[in-house]
């Protein structure tokens, strides 16, 4: 599966995810409240961190918010980039639960620094297969928005 293909699955699985939503009634504040039974994303962190507005969430928004934890500004700019940087941002997205993209960015701007070069997303692809998915050598246990049992 192309890595378009593989957003494209993602963002359809969290709408899927908030389809699952079923009303409560909290009779404290005389409001509604929605539970959920999600099968691919932690949906209460979701809802939380990107501020959804429960009553309303479409496909497009749901294609916002994957951009957005793959490390992109909105679904259109994820789709305009190179082949590289998709490979790049699907392998940051699966492995999550290992390193964030603030750390990534770090742990590049620094080899970049003692490098004094740049390195494209072609070669960060490459480091990242060596160092995050066989070496882990970040050793970092990070709560992911993936429910993991199904990846």
């Amino acid at each position: 599966m192309n890595a378009i293909d593989y957003f494209k699955l993602q963002s359809k699985n969290l709408h899927r995810d908030f389809k699952t939503q079923t009303p409560l009634i909290d009779k404290t504040i005389g409001s509604f409240q929605y539970e959920y039974t999600p099968k691919y994303f932690q949906i209460y962190d979701i809802i939380s961190d990107f501020d959804i507005d429960e009553e309303n969430f479409t496909l497009m928004n749901a294609q916002h918010v994957i951009a957005n934890i793959a490390g992109f500004d909105k679904w259109s700019t994820l789709i305009k980039v190179s082949a590289s940087e998709l490979e790049l941002a699907k392998l940051l997205f699966e492995h999550q639960d290992k390193i964030d993209l603030m750390s990534w960015n770090l742990y590049i701007a620094n080899a970049q620094s003692m490098n004094e070069e740049e390195l494209d997303a072609e070669i960060q692809v490459e480091i990242f297969k060596q160092v995050v998915v066989e070496d882990n050598i970040f050793d970092m246990e990070i709560d992911s928005y993936l429910i993991k049992d199904d990846y």
